[in-house]
């Protein structure tokens, strides 16, 4: 039995999904707005969230980020709705959402999400508390273009500026030699992308192509995984022909 907080704003929503859950044996919280969902969360961490995204007072991304941010985001959270657009939906993910429901929502898509969510939560309960290895580490460019010598210092003075006065990171990826460059002096827009596309690339790169490996690396559900990197144009069967 796992302990569910139900989060929507729709009383029918909340007492149909009480029904379903309750009779798989669940023990389900139910809160009609965020300020409900604070407090219950404030009570005490649940086993699962199912959380609305359209609400009255506080909208449900919002109240994901505000657990985020403070640190309460320990528990696996669903969202739902009828309205999101697919960028609404990969935004939560982005913030921590597990997966996101589109409403109407059907009983075995319903039944299923909850069954990963509390497989996820009970993985991460498992698993050991060890301090994450870094993935990559950003270092200053000469003005010559060259990178620093293995006895530089990590942490140099500010990046110092290129010829053409633009300001350049790289980021190598740890013991795999793969580099990548990124200019600070892009549109906001354009360097998330720039990043968010290495970030794929390099773990594309690690588990040799196999999305359902990266989609538990990054987080994402692989239908998010599969429109994001379609947004970003990355070709996933070419990064695995190199990783091989």
């Amino acid at each position: 039995m796992a302990n569910i907080l139900v989060v929507d704003d729709e009383m029918g929503i909340r007492e149909l999904l009480s029904e379903i859950l309750g009779d798989e044996g669940h023990a389900i919280t139910l809160a009609e707005n965020a300020q409900q969902a604070r407090e219950a969360r404030a009570a005490g961490a649940p086993d699962l969230v199912l959380l609305d995204i359209w609400m009255p007072d506080t909208d449900g991304v919002t109240l994901l980020k505000e657990w985020q941010r403070d640190g309460l985001l320990t528990m696996p959270v669903i969202m739902m709705s009828g309205h999101a657009t697919i960028d609404t939906a990969v935004e939560a993910t982005r913030i921590g959402a597990l997966n996101f429901l589109e409403k109407p929502i059907a009983l075995q898509k319903l039944l299923k999400a909850v069954q990963q969510g509390l497989t996820r939560a009970q993985e991460v309960a498992r698993a050991p508390l060890v301090p994450p290895r870094p993935v990559a580490a950003a270092v200053p460019v000469t003005d010559s273009g060259v990178m620093p010598t293995a006895a530089a210092p990590m942490f140099a003075p500010p990046v110092p500026q290129m010829g053409n006065g633009s300001r350049m990171v790289h980021a190598i990826s740890q013991g795999e030699g793969t580099g990548y460059t990124l200019s600070f002096d892009l549109p906001l827009r354009e360097a998330r992308d720039a990043f968010e596309r290495m970030y794929f690339e390099h773990h594309l790169g690690r588990e040799g192509g196999s999305m359902t490996r990266v989609a538990e690396k990054t987080g994402l559900e692989r239908t998010h995984l599969y429109r994001k990197l379609k947004q970003l144009g990355v070709e996933p069967g070419k990064l695995a022909k190199k990783g091989a």
